[in-house]
């Protein structure tokens, strides 16, 4: 496995991996119940009896039931490499009258921002399903029925659930970035953050649906700050970087206050990791990772508008979306 590798350059004996979706990324498993992976020379998926006949068939290292943490303590020896997402309890439960030494690593976390071509394959089925599931959607009724249907026709085109929960909203709601769907009635403009999950991997997209002069004038301004951002996406870039060309195009039209949120973020098993695509990511984009870039304009009690697409870094940053940047309903 190329996990030891970077474990053997961080000087570790072993690798204890609790967080769900580093497991399925390790192992090819996704568990539904308590799941512990040890990685040494010889990796051990620990998993609940009911999950055992599962991951026998899933799962890509050596399997055995999960008995204790204790029974999993006995075995370990040396450096031990823990998530910092691990549990404070669990974290005491290793440490007490235990003499191996814990030190907490990112080493799954950095390799899943990278891509594989395996990978990159389920992604754009996942962007494929969301972006056919708008066509079959009538925008004449309420956000939640909106949400719903969207969400209905991604599993009927092959989705295993939604990536997250559809955001739909319309008039001055759209305001709102992330606003929860309500009874109301469909109004212009319409914002929709959409997304699917298919085979463990996510995809991601806002459209905003507009409908007069002042909400195409401002859509205008955010598509243009989308292909300013994207157009300096390559290999070694900062991640800030691209942030501030988003941002200072925003800024330009004396917009900068109403954008409220980071310019975007890396999608894969999850639909929200690493890179953060914001001012504050000190880290610098990689041949092979996914992101999103969406940036914003929301004018507080008037509307909002909001485009994402999804990028695939090459030699540049590659749109991986199909979907038209305007729909209208």
């Amino acid at each position: 496995m190329k996990i030891i590798d970077k474990m053997h350059e961080e000087d570790l004996n072993a690798l204890l991996v609790l967080n769900p979706y580093n497991l399925t990324y390790l192992t090819n498993f996704r568990p539904s119940s308590v799941a512990v992976l040890l990685i040494t020379d010889n990796p051990i998926l620990f998993v609940s009896k009911m999950e055992i006949d599962d991951a026998n068939l899933k799962s890509k290292v050596e399997v055995e039931e999960f008995k204790s943490l204790e029974k999993i303590k006995d075995i370990m020896k040396g450096r031990i490499g823990i998530e910092s997402s691990m549990k404070i309890d669990t974290y005491k439960k290793l440490k007490k009258d235990s003499s191996v030494d814990l030190k907490i690593t990112n080493i799954t976390e950095n390799m899943r921002q990278v891509k594989t071509n395996n990978e990159l394959k389920k992604i754009i089925k996942a962007l494929r399903i969301a972006e056919n599931s708008i066509k079959y959607i009538d925008f004449l009724k309420n956000e939640n029925d909106v949400a719903a249907e969207i969400e209905y026709f991604m599993r009927l085109n092959g989705a295993s659930k939604a990536s997250f929960d559809t955001i739909v909203a319309s008039g001055n709601r759209s305001s709102l970035p992330h606003a929860t769907p309500t009874p109301q009635f469909i109004e212009t403009p319409i914002l929709i953050d959409w997304g699917a999950e298919y085979n463990n991997y996510c995809s991601d997209i806002s459209r905003t649906i507009i409908e007069n002069e002042k909400q195409q004038e401002i859509f205008d301004i955010v598509r243009e700050s989308q292909k300013k951002a994207i157009k300096a996406i390559k290999p070694g870039i900062k991640a800030s970087y691209i942030d501030k060309v988003a941002r200072d195009v925003i800024g330009e039209y004396g917009f900068e206050d109403s954008f409220i949120h980071s310019t975007g973020h890396g999608v894969g098993l999850e639909v929200h990791e690493g890179p953060s695509i914001s001012k504050n990511e000190t880290s610098k984009l990689q041949k092979g990772m996914v992101i999103t870039i969406e940036p914003g304009i929301y004018i507080k009690n008037e509307f909002g508008i909001r485009i994402e697409n999804m990028i695939h870094i090459s030699n540049k940053g590659n749109v991986l979306n199909k979907l038209k940047t305007k729909i209208t309903s």
